[in-house]
């Protein structure tokens, strides 16, 4: 259990990294994809993505508490999927204003995106056991690698929220615009 945790652990540092350079830099900060009509609602779905994920890093991850929690963060990932191939599908048509997605940025899509559902995998094997026909919800016993994980978890929270918070403050107009005009006061990347 120990191992999976910190291969968990792992995945999801790398698909903090990953989505900061990505969700933040490359869509917000360089090709202002809330800026650009085709790229609309691929800024939404990105946008609800980024709310799933402190959903998920507190239901899923942080709380263990209760099986009611578990079960919440478990559909959140499910919607997360199905949101992830609605942006999949609309990301060609979107990205037109600049000759459409460049090779490598498709590369890191496909490793953020493995790292976000390999640390979700791994930890739902940790969660989850069949026995007797059944599957069960069970709970993770404390350890020195357990309060590393949730020590990570709580650190990636207040990011996570902010970046929610960002995307969904680029969503309406009016707070678009004061983004955009601190945006072209940056003589930088």
């Amino acid at each position: 259990m120990e191992i999976a945790i910190i291969i968990s652990s792992f995945f999801l540092v790398l698909f903090a990294i990953l989505a900061l350079y990505d969700g933040f830099y490359l869509h917000i900060f360089k090709y202002q994809l809330h800026n650009q009509i085709e790229s609309k609602m691929e800024h939404l779905t990105h946008a609800l993505r980024a709310v799933f994920f402190p959903i998920i890093l507190y239901f899923l991850f942080l709380k263990q508490d209760s099986d009611a929690n578990f079960l919440i963060g478990l559909a959140i990932v499910i919607l997360d999927i199905l949101v992830l191939g609605y942006d999949a599908f609309v990301e060609k048509d979107s990205r037109q204003f600049m000759g459409g997605l460049p090779r490598w940025e498709y590369i890191v899509h496909l490793f953020v995106n493995g790292f976000h559902f390999a640390s979700i995998a791994v930890y739902l094997s940790i969660r989850l056991t069949f026995q007797n026909g059944e599957i069960l919800i069970s709970h993770i016993t404390q350890s020195s690698v357990t309060d590393l994980f949730n020590t990570l978890i709580i650190n990636l929270l207040p990011g996570a929220i902010i970046m929610a918070l960002l995307h969904i403050v680029l969503c309406i107009p009016k707070t678009a615009n004061v983004w955009n005009n601190f945006r072209s006061k940056l003589n930088c990347c």
